[in-house]
């Protein structure tokens, strides 16, 4: 579900890395947002990121 439909911006794996240089693994995940979007001039739900709604590449309703 934490994946943009407009861009497809998921999460992203990495690792943590203490003062120490010991790595244990870490997750970021999308600022996702579940908006109303206006598709062919009808209103649908969608999980976007908060970058496509600040560009512009979704209309809202």
């Amino acid at each position: 579900m934490a994946k943009c439909d407009i861009c497809g911006k998921g999460v992203h794996f990495g690792n943590n890395v203490s003062h120490s240089h010991r790595r244990s693994n870490a997750i970021w995940k999308s600022n996702i947002r579940s908006v109303k979007c206006k598709i062919n001039g009808a209103a649908k739900r969608m999980h976007v990121c908060t970058s496509c709604i600040r560009s512009g590449k979704v209309e809202r309703a």
